[in-house]
């Protein structure tokens, strides 16, 4: 368990598709106010439990609790966005502020003040007026994030939001998620890169729809708990 207050907390998860359960009664904390990462290997139910904190994915067993009253903010990844969607940048992350205002309400000054510092914060000011169908992936990707931001939700999450992405636009991710938390905010990411989740403050190990381990990076992702999780023989 992690130490000090918990944002979500997980009892006993279990979720799946159908009959095809995915995760197995999966007990763990969030920590408020830090980045956690859930790592593991493709099918270990990473986006899974992302889904299932987001409320996308009903569970089978167990409880979510989470404090706070707020929807999280929910990031995809850019592959899920249509290039024949007719918005510009702008008005994709002005988006973001519908959870509070509702689909369609004219925005208010301080709603155009929170697009502007988010746009700027992905350095996509500059294209905020060319459609997002026409962007490359790294340049949607950061529009996507920045819709996220907008909401100004307590708790954002995000489905590997620097996969495949150039340097400078998971640079830029990985700056404005690190602003993000030291703002208060609860950052939870799925990720891939072993890399990426050493600079977590948190991180959640899956393997195979179960909790493997939880705690800080270094007590984590170990070579031997990293070897187990993929599957590799021990290191001799």
């Amino acid at each position: 368990m992690s130490h000090g207050k918990a944002a979500i907390t997980l009892n006993e998860v279990s979720a799946g598709y159908g009959p095809r359960v995915v995760l197995h009664g999966v007990t763990a904390e969030v920590p408020d106010a830090r980045i956690t990462a859930i790592v593991g290997a493709n099918g270990a139910g990473k986006s899974s439990l992302l889904n299932v904190i987001a409320g996308v994915l009903p569970t089978i067993g167990g409880s979510v609790t989470t404090t706070g009253l707020e929807r999280p903010a929910y990031v995809t990844q850019h592959s899920d966005v249509s290039d024949a969607l007719p918005i510009t940048v702008r008005a994709a992350v002005a988006m973001g502020r519908w959870a509070r205002r509702g689909p369609w309400r004219r925005l208010t000054a301080e709603d155009r003040a929170v697009v502007d510092d988010c746009l700027a914060r992905l350095d996509i000011t500059a294209i905020a007026d060319r459609r997002l169908g026409t962007l490359s992936g790294g340049q949607r990707q950061r529009a996507l994030v920045a819709q996220g931001l907008a909401q100004r939700s307590g708790v954002l999450l995000l489905d590997e939001p620097t996969a495949g992405l150039d340097p400078r636009a998971r640079i830029l991710i990985d700056r404005a998620l690190t602003v993000t938390r030291d703002e208060g905010v609860t950052v939870l990411r799925v990720t891939h890169d072993l890399a990426t989740a050493g600079h977590a403050d948190h991180c959640l190990l899956l393997r195979d729809g179960h909790l493997a381990a939880e705690g800080p990076p270094d007590s984590v992702l170990t070579p031997g708990q990293v070897a187990e999780a993929w599957g590799l023989p021990p290191l001799r």
